[in-house]
């Protein structure tokens, strides 16, 4: 198409289609023009590829099969380029010796319902069109091809709630005809109105150009293919597994419970992990809080119309949705580049149980992980692989393998992560922050105690450093509080050292920000760290103060309500005065008791640890 296009003075083959092609009122004559060019292109072009050769020679014994069954009328649905090789089939003896020798593979055939969107080029159809929309529209609308247009542009901008004033449309119209007149056209094209569309409706403004471009240029209209039609082996693998697990699909919104450790639950998850990774979100997992959650899945199921589209197009993949899910993974972790990524997959994968894709995505992860050099994508790395290495024996997975990686990842984060905190500015501190968060993740899940030594030794030395940004020293002060692991003259040290008056006030501000991020019940037991943030607020001017006022609402903005209530009368208490303490009955370091309610939760409580109430 491009050399025609070429041939007849246009740089755009699209262009050249829409003006001879779609635009076209006289269709007479159009077919035979189509296959004397392509005959004169073929006659300068090199023999065919042997698969060509192959697939051209199979069309033509079909079409004598055709006409040994006595059909007149023979009607070929191919591509323009095939057509002169097909016109006249000839003898039959040389497509059979090309044909001679070929595997038979026993296949099923099966319509898919295209839609708009898959007959355009960007869905990767090679013989796709630019806007399959706009050519439909040529075809519907051939009476005031141009108002029609521009009236479903402006209601389609109305429903996004833009404006489209009646007035707009008109002069839109008015701007259409006049550059198909200045540009000598017959008639405009989409060229022509898009201008317009763009100057009068949009204002300038590309983003409600898009729409227009997804809405109508290209569409969403999908056809229908007849209820007799065969299934692709893939639907029929899940009609079968959703028989045998007596998951009847719905359109309903339903709730599913799963216990990982019963065979036919495990079974369920399996299925539903493996349509996840295929892009049938069939079910949606929601979050489980408590310890059940360790061997508890519970999800969400809603079954939609779409589906059966999605799982013909699946079906590239394999006839199985176990193999097809395999081959999709394979593919897509030889595309990705991040280890981020990798992890990620491989924790959906061994939730799917796809032991092949497994063995590939191990081997694929330790190449990556073995040539990357960026701290933070080490880091990031971690969580999926804990999960998958914690979980394992309850979905009965192998994790030996995964936690050598682990190791490696582990010790090649902590030896760069001290050297990738320095010169960092407030955004890339942040994101490194995410990243430490996500290593404390991990060594949590995982629970072993030469890494979690291993990785307290490493949150000293960032917490002691006076060249890293503040924020990273913060939190670093935070993990190990929280884990027990500073005493009170190292943490009076660390303030001190955070908090000095030699300290430039916005990474003193920033330190204090790491250091409250986290779980606030757990940080208002912490008075040492509470009368020090007194004393240096006490202490700034009121310009500093009204500078540093941001960053300080937004360290403790996450925190809900009642916790910034109590932190509020954590430090009422700071400042009352030892007779106004004693009054309350409250000294720094103790608790308030309310002795009443406490006489009622006394005897429950003997009973609870099995003594006589009052010993």
């Amino acid at each position: 198409m491009t050399l025609l296009a070429q041939a007849a003075g246009y740089t755009d083959h699209e262009l050249w289609w829409e003006r001879q092609i779609e635009q076209r009122h006289n269709v007479v004559d159009l077919f035979a023009g189509i296959l004397e060019a392509m005959t004169a292109l073929r006659a300068d072009a090199r023999p065919p590829k042997e698969e060509e050769a192959q697939r051209e020679a199979y069309m033509r014994q079909t079409i004598r099969a055709a006409q040994k069954e006595q059909f007149q009328r023979i009607a070929i649905v191919c591509g323009a380029w095939h057509a002169p090789v097909l016109t006249d089939p000839g003898p039959a003896k040389e497509d059979e010796e090309t044909l001679k020798g070929l595997l038979q593979v026993k296949t099923t055939a099966t319509w898919i319902p295209w839609t708009y969107s898959r007959l355009s080029s960007r869905s990767g159809y090679g013989a796709g069109m630019d806007a399959p929309g706009w050519y439909a529209h040529l075809w519907s609308a051939r009476d005031q091809l141009t108002t029609r247009w521009v009236t479903r542009a402006a209601h389609l901008l109305r429903e996004q709630g833009l404006d489209a004033s009646s007035a707009s449309v008109i002069e839109a119209v008015r701007l259409t005809d006049t550059l198909a007149a200045m540009r000598d056209l017959t008639q405009p094209g989409l060229a022509e109105h898009n201008e317009a569309i763009l100057t009068v409706l949009c204002h300038g403004d590309m983003a409600p150009m898009q729409l227009i471009r997804e809405q109508l240029e290209i569409g969403d209209k999908m056809g229908d293919v007849p209820g007799e039609a065969p299934t692709v082996p893939l639907q029929r693998d899940l009609e079968n597994w959703q028989q045998r697990l007596r998951l009847k699909p719905s359109i309903e919104k339903t709730k599913l419970e799963l216990d990982l450790r019963k065979e036919n639950d495990r079974a369920r998850s399996q299925l539903l992990h493996r349509l996840q990774l295929l892009s049938l979100p069939w079910g949606k997992q929601v979050a489980v809080r408590g310890k059940s959650g360790t061997f508890h899945e519970h999800w969400q199921l809603q079954w939609k119309v779409s589906f059966a589209v999605a799982i013909i197009e699946a079906n590239v993949w394999g006839n199985t949705i176990a193999s097809a899910a395999t081959s999709y993974v394979i593919d897509a972790a030889r595309k990705s580049k991040e280890l981020p990524e990798l992890t990620e997959l491989l924790q959906h994968v061994i939730l799917a149980d796809l032991p092949d894709a497994i063995d590939q995505l191990l081997s694929i992860l330790q190449e990556r992980a073995a040539i990357s050099t960026d701290v933070r994508h080490l880091m990031d790395a971690l969580p999926p692989l804990a999960r998958v290495a914690r979980y394992s024996d309850v979905r009965q997975t192998r994790a030996e393998r995964i936690l050598p990686i682990i190791d490696g990842l582990f010790e090649r984060s902590l030896i760069g992560l001290p050297g990738a905190c320095f010169a960092l500015d407030d955004d890339a501190a942040q994101a490194m922050l995410n990243s430490i968060d996500h290593v404390q993740d991990s060594v949590q899940l995982l629970d072993r105690p030469d890494q979690r030594q291993e990785w307290l030794q490493c949150l000293r030395s960032l917490a002691g450093h006076d060249n890293i940004h503040g924020l990273i020293r913060g939190r670093s002060c935070r993990l190990l509080l929280d884990q027990q692991a500073l005493g009170e003259e190292e943490m009076r040290d660390l303030i001190q050292l955070a908090l000095s008056p030699a300290v430039p006030v916005t990474q003193a501000a920033a330190w204090i920000e790491g250091v409250v991020r986290g779980s606030g019940l757990l940080l208002l037991h912490q008075d040492q760290l509470w009368h020090a943030l007194d004393q240096w607020l006490s202490a700034l001017n009121a310009d500093t103060f009204i500078q540093l006022l941001p960053i300080l609402r937004r360290a403790f903005a996450n925190f809900q309500g009642p916790e910034r209530r109590q932190m509020g009368e954590k430090v009422q208490q700071l400042h009352r005065s030892p007779q106004a303490a004693t009054a309350h009955g409250t000294r720094h370091g103790e608790v308030e008791i309310d002795q009443e309610h406490a006489a009622h939760v006394l005897p429950i409580l003997a009973q609870l640890l099995g003594v006589k109430n009052g010993n």
